[in-house]
């Protein structure tokens, strides 16, 4: 008999973050009678205490993974109740966090043999003794999916090919069935009419559909090219594509006659609990087109910013002239700025995207004209309320900026300097936090087909990051710029435009949404309009005039209409036939068409090559602002109709095979290899992994433990404190601080720089930081700073522009675009460099690339150190409660709370918040012993 449960009064229950917020309103006791005996029989599962053998595991149990918070994101309805209502998880809903969270304070006494304290163990195969289940889904006799006790993750073993891809859609859908059905909605710009009308749900779909406005034909189209020109690798794609969706919908059928399907269904009014009313859609074939647009526009579509760029060079130009306008600018945009950090270092130079000595085809805007196309029209209720307004503003910033999340790091050190003679890689993709995760874990072993690791749910019907039989593969995101912003003339009216001569209409493409309130989201009924204006040149995203004339800017990238290209480098990555050695795994990146820096290690061997299709621009065009729309500034080998150009040849992007060590964070790929985001200067969160990674490599006997740690202690530094602020001190103590209450705040940074500069508890599980009070002095100081250092020389308006084109600051307590506050990954855009710039010429010491002219005290030492003590001043007053205001989550004053690393709520369950660290959530150990 079920537990009864008392019910007093109703349970108002909330989550936190820019997601739907689950539960909102409920009563939990009304809804949770009566529902837990469905939920025994739903979560059942067959067990067997079968073994799935291991195929061909190179590995010697020194290969690890890690995904928090845990392998199961689905929840019934009653798993939600109890969860909100009591705090209890799903099995596996979150046996990853803790492990996870723990590396923080463990890591300095790691060693290889403890490593699996804080990750799990990625061989292949389960033991016996740890089998959890065994399923043959919807009775196939050709597929066995078993899961593991420790973590659930599901081993997939199929005797044919369908089989195999069959498992790896039912497991998806019996994970993260939820998820991807949000997701599918994001892409088709449909999340409000799907799960409900919050202004954040507006938000995520605006920033989205706004540049992949696709309609049903155009989805698949996609699919029809994809497969139309890769021969067979192409009709395999396909076949495993309908196989994967499969076993997506035979899981729908089951759980929806089973009654064990997630409760989110009942939550947003989908499904009755009662009567079981209602359906889940099947999902097509267009949905995974519809899902890919969003993961590349998160993670691998570099570029854009162009308007912005020229509407700060236009502020240059007239704070200080023309020449030297443009001298200033450039010395901000640092392009090719000689002290970044590198992942190649061995000075081999890929340039790309460089300066064109004398630029052909600007259309920069006159002054004052540029306007921010509309993208929502005819808002009714909700739709009208001010806090939509704002989620639209943001949504619409984050499209439209170069500062793209670019996240995840890379450490890979070659054997030549490891303690065993082979070489060591710890990496993964920083893709945020959430409730589900957006990655799960699985394996896969099937003709054509070995592989463990992570994948995008609704997207695994291949690994994406993960390991193979004797090889390892994970990716960050790179940044090179594929978008570029046309200008087309504008003739007849607004919506006609100049191509090739010809007055052309654009095309007008419409998705209407309307919600009412639900059980999930209480949020008022409401709806309105998105429409976006197409034209041969992509959508339009403003308009201006230029020389008087009146245009449209539109946004073009390379990958646009070709979401579904990069399936047959990941289906390549896959199969242990195509990779045997680092040659063939740059082939296989190679059909990746998105943005992304690849990573390589097996048992002698490292590689790294930079995938994304860079098109040929046209002699004299600067990719970092607007050209016009004419075939003379066209990229080259454009063609319109199917968005293809010509690419630069893969010897020409960034690549290496057995350099000493890589790191990468985001950071510049090579010598003159231009990245659009701006901020790739001396100082960058990549120095954080290179001063660690080199020292080790100059000690040699480096190992998966020392390799984690080196890893961990990055996670945890603040990056201006390790690398600015002792310059800052510097300029201070060049004369006696006399001030007491400015010597008192310096005593607390000196103290904190000593200790490592480290956001950290002073104890596990404390949740005070060590330093606190320098932490709170720094956090209040730099934006501070930066203005009054930059401000004065540069004026508000060009001061203004600049920050627009680059944040000045980035702590882990800052908003993170799609993400949101409380989200780990931080420090990526900042103006840590021209502060170090400035500050060391105004030292005296020498910088290669400086600023076009000194700004700290107008050049003057006193005067800079002047600057800095009255604002170090201020900000020492500033309480915590200023300093960290408080949210939904955290209250005002809460320091570690504000950094803290919330699982953003996606669906119904809930998870605690865990200590900061700046850290991948995907993340591998390994060390292959041998090879095939």
């Amino acid at each position: 008999m079920p537990r009864r449960i008392p019910c007093t009064a109703p349970v108002r229950l909330r989550t936190p973050g820019r997601f739907p917020g689950f539960l909102k309103t409920a009563s939990v006791c009304a809804l949770i009678a009566g529902l837990l005996t469905p939920l025994s029989v739903g979560t059942a599962r067959t067990a067997s205490a079968a073994e799935l053998a291991a195929v061909n595991d190179h590995c010697g149990a020194q290969c690890s993974d890690v995904l928090p918070p845990g392998q199961n994101g689905n929840a019934t309805l009653a798993q939600i109740l109890l969860n909100q209502a009591f705090g209890t998880q799903p099995a596996h809903a979150e046996d990853q966090l803790g492990p996870y969270a723990n590396l923080a304070k463990g890591y300095p006494t790691l060693t290889n043999a403890t490593i699996n304290t804080f990750f799990n163990d990625a061989s292949f195969g389960v033991p016996a003794d740890q089998v959890a289940s065994t399923v043959k889904p919807a009775g196939r006799g050709d597929v066995t999916i078993v899961r593991d006790k420790k973590t659930g993750v599901p081993h997939i073993t199929g005797t044919t090919r369908s089989g195999t891809e069959f498992g790896a859609g039912y497991a998806a859908a019996e994970d993260r069935l939820w998820l991807m059905d949000v997701f599918r909605h994001v892409g088709r710009g449909q999340l409000t009419s799907f799960a409900g009308g919050a202004a954040d749900n507006q938000g995520l779909e605006q920033q989205f559909w706004r540049n992949a406005p696709y309609t049903e034909a155009d989805l698949q189209a996609q699919i029809d090219n994809a497969v139309a020109v890769n021969g067979a690798r192409g009709q395999q794609a396909l076949a495993d594509a309908d196989a994967y969706l499969d076993g997506i919908n035979a899981y729908i059928d089951a759980s929806d006659s089973g009654r064990y399907f997630p409760g989110e269904y009942v939550l947003t009014g989908h499904k009755d609990s009662i009567t079981n009313a209602g359906a889940i859609a099947h999902f097509k074939i267009t949905d995974l087109v519809a899902l890919g647009s969003v993961i590349g526009a998160l993670f691998g579509s570099g570029g854009g910013g162009e308007v912005n760029n020229a509407i700060s060079l236009l502020a240059a130009q007239q704070k200080y002239g023309v020449e030297q306008g443009t001298r200033v600018w450039e010395s901000f945009r640092e392009r090719n700025d000689p002290e970044a950090v590198l992942t190649l270092h061995d000075g081999k130079s890929f340039p790309y995207a460089a300066k064109p000595a004398n630029p052909q085809g600007l259309a920069l805007p006159d002054a004052g004209s540029v306007v921010e196309e509309p993208l929502v029209y005819d808002r009714a209720g909700n739709a009208a309320a001010p806090t939509a307004a704002n989620a639209s503003a943001t949504a619409a910033a984050t499209a439209f900026s170069s500062a793209r999340r670019g996240m995840s790091n890379a450490l890979v050190v070659g054997g030549d300097h490891t303690a065993s003679g082979h070489p060591v890689a710890v990496f993964g993709p920083q893709t945020g936090y959430f409730a589900p995760q957006l990655l799960l874990l699985q394996e896969l072993q099937g003709p054509g087909i070995s592989a463990r690791g992570a994948s995008f749910a609704g997207l695994s019907m291949y690994v994406e990051l993960g390991r193979g039989q004797d090889y390892s593969w994970s990716a960050t995101t790179s940044g090179q710029d594929i978008i570029d912003t046309y200008a087309v003339e504008l003739c007849q009216d607004d919506y006609h435009y100049l191509y090739r001569g010809a007055c052309t209409a654009m095309e007008k493409i419409e998705q209407k949404n309307a919600w009412k309130p639900t059980t999930a989201d209480n949020s008022p009924a409401g709806s309105y309009t998105m429409r976006v204006w197409r034209t041969k040149y992509g959508p339009v995203t403003h308009r201006a005039t230029v020389g008087g004339k009146k245009v449209a800017y539109t946004t073009l990238r390379s990958s646009y209409f070709h979401e579904a290209d990069s399936i047959i480098g990941f289906q390549m990555l896959n199969d242990p036939d195509y990779v045997t050695g680092p040659e063939s795994f740059q082939s296989a990146v190679q059909h990746i068409n998105y943005t992304f820096n690849w990573f390589y290690a097996d048992s002698e061997h490292t590689a790294y090559y930079n995938s994304g299709d860079n098109p040929v621009r046209a002699a004299g065009v600067d990719a970092e602002f607007p050209a016009w729309a004419q075939p003379a500034y066209e990229w080259r080998g454009w063609d319109p109709a199917t968005n293809t150009a010509s690419y630069t040849p893969p010897s020409q992007h960034p690549n290496s095979i057995d350099q000493d060590y890589y790191i990468s964070w985001n950071n510049k790929q090579a010598r003159d290899y231009t990245t659009a985001p701006w901020g790739d200067g001396s100082v960058h969160r990549g120095n954080l992994l290179e001063t660690r990674v080199k020292k080790l490599v100059q000690a040699g006997g480096v190992t998966r433990a020392s390799l984690v740690k080196a890893m961990a202690d990055a996670a945890l530094a603040d990056l201006r404190a390790e690398d600015v602020l002792p310059d800052l001190l510097k300029v201070i103590n060049s004369s006696p601080v006399t001030d007491t209450t400015a010597a008192a705040a310096v005593g607390k940074l000196q103290t904190w720089l000593a200790a490592g500069g480290k956001r950290t508890e002073t104890t596990a599980g404390s949740k005070t930081y060590a330093n606190a009070d320098a932490v709170r002095i720094l956090d209040a100081w730099w934006p501070l700073l930066v203005k009054a250092q930059f401000e004065p020389g540069l004026g508000a308006d060009l001061y203004a522009a600049f920050t627009a084109n680059l944040p000045v600051d980035e702590p882990p307590s800052a908003a993170h675009g799609p993400t949101g506050a409380h989200a780990g990954s931080s420090f990526q855009y900042g103006w840590w460099s021209y502060v170090d710039k400035d500050v060391r010429a105004v030292l005296g010491e020498q910088v290669q690339g400086p600023l076009a002219q000194k700004y700290c005290g107008g050049g003057s030492l006193s005067a800079c150190r002047d600057t800095l003590l009255t604002t170090l001043k201020e900000a020492a007053g500033r309480t915590a409660a200023q300093v960290y205001p408080g949210d939904a989550l955290c209250a005002a004053g809460n320091q570690w709370c504000a950094d803290s690393i919330v699982q953003r709520t996606l669906g119904g369950i809930k998870h605690g918040n865990i200590s900061w660290q700046n850290r991948p959530t995907y993340q591998q150990v390994v060390e292959f012993t041998s090879h095939r």
